[in-house]
């Protein structure tokens, strides 16, 4: 099932102002190496043998990359321009925190080709805000939206948390209708896990908070995807709801569609031809190597037949659009697990694919396990 879809652009600008206490992506505050950075994302090659067609969604992502200076994004999608080819109509997005908002960023945003905005809101609640150590409140994150729409963007989409220490289905109610009331065309509500060299993991070790139940995760989940679609959103994946078939994330998902992606930067992914590769988180060691001539320090994989299977059919029950009926075949035991996951109100078919449920996607990290 490889695909051939256009390729996609990521580049990774890892600065942060700020740390939040759960975030284990890789990030740095020190924003003074925006230009040294800058310089060596518009020099990355792939590596050799790598070549990619026309992109068709470019996406900026971070870290927090509108906490780069003025002009920055602007003179970077210049360069990024002079190297490599954008289809028409491309989706080009980039990341944002409310408080980084301003209309002379909007407008160089949008003279610099960005067309889609996605706000790391989390909340509208500002305790909870607080709590997670982000540096907006809810106030600016409102202020934000509007001034976006205000700049002419038509495409806005807001990033939301659940399910974290104190988490209740009242406050996460009350966002909910906050970010519907702001009318936007995405909206990702993504599941707290706690992982990696956090501080909320070590507050978890020391006992200072405790995780939230499945319990209250299934009722938040729940909430979210009834409060969405209620109000016509698409559920397409998991985490994600567009308001309409055009306003889903074309960039993401090639992620989930094994389509090919080029990722430029420090930490960024990138896929091709069944293999995938990525460069070691350290901005002093990417720019080093792009600077040298050699390229940035880098791990690699080549998937096998049967990894790329297993990937295949874990992604595919993660989304609306599901699966092949006839990809399943490749599992032994797959009508087996099919009957059976269908009279759990699991999965079901549609003509030739086989897609979950919303209470599938409850269990979506589990049904693959049915199949193997």
């Amino acid at each position: 099932m490889m695909n051939d879809d256009p390729p996609g652009l990521y580049l990774h600008i890892p600065f942060c102002v700020t740390r939040c206490i759960y975030c284990d992506f890789y990030s740095d505050t020190r924003i003074s190496m925006a230009g040294r950075l800058l310089g060596c994302l518009a020099a990355e090659n792939a590596p050799r043998g790598m070549g990619f067609s026309a992109f068709d969604t470019v996406y900026i992502g971070g870290g927090t990359p509108s906490a780069m200076p003025a002009g920055s994004i602007a003179l970077l999608m210049e360069r990024i321009g002079g190297r490599f080819e954008t289809a028409p109509g491309a989706e080009v997005t980039i990341e944002v925190n409310p408080d980084d908002v301003t209309a002379g960023k909007l407008a160089e945003y949008r003279g610099a080709g960005i067309n889609r905005i996605s706000v790391g809101v989390q909340s509208f609640d500002d305790g909870e805000l607080k709590f997670l150590g982000r540096r907006h409140d809810a106030r600016s994150a409102i202020g934000a939206a509007r001034a976006i729409r205000e700049a002419g963007m038509e495409n806005l989409g807001i990033d939301l948390i659940y399910g974290f220490a104190g988490h209740t289905i009242e406050s996460w109610r009350s966002t909910l209708e906050t970010a519907l009331s702001l009318g936007p065309e995405h909206v990702s509500c993504y599941q707290m896990t706690i992982e990696g060299p956090t501080p909320m993991a070590r507050m978890l070790a020391a006992g200072r908070i405790e995780e939230t139940g499945e319990e209250l995760q299934r009722e938040l989940f729940l909430l979210a995807s009834a409060a969405l679609t209620d109000h016509g959103y698409i559920h397409y994946e998991i985490s994600n709801y567009a308001r309409g078939e055009g306003a889903a994330s074309r960039h993401n998902g090639k992620y989930w569609a094994h389509a090919p992606y080029l990722g430029l930067g420090p930490s960024a992914h990138s896929f091709a031809g069944g293999e995938r590769w990525w460069n070691l988180p350290s901005i002093e060691g990417y720019c080093g190597g792009v600077e040298g001539g050699e390229g940035p320090p880098r791990g690699s994989e080549r998937l096998t037949a049967r990894q790329f299977d297993l990937e295949t059919l874990y992604l595919g029950l993660r989304t609306a659009r599901g699966l092949p009926l006839g990809f399943l075949s490749r599992f032994p035991a797959w009508e087996r697990a099919l009957e059976r996951l269908e009279n759990e109100s699991c999965l079901r078919i549609e003509g030739d694919r086989v897609v979950p449920t919303t209470k599938g996607f409850l269990f979506a990290d589990s049904l693959p396990l049915f199949f193997l």
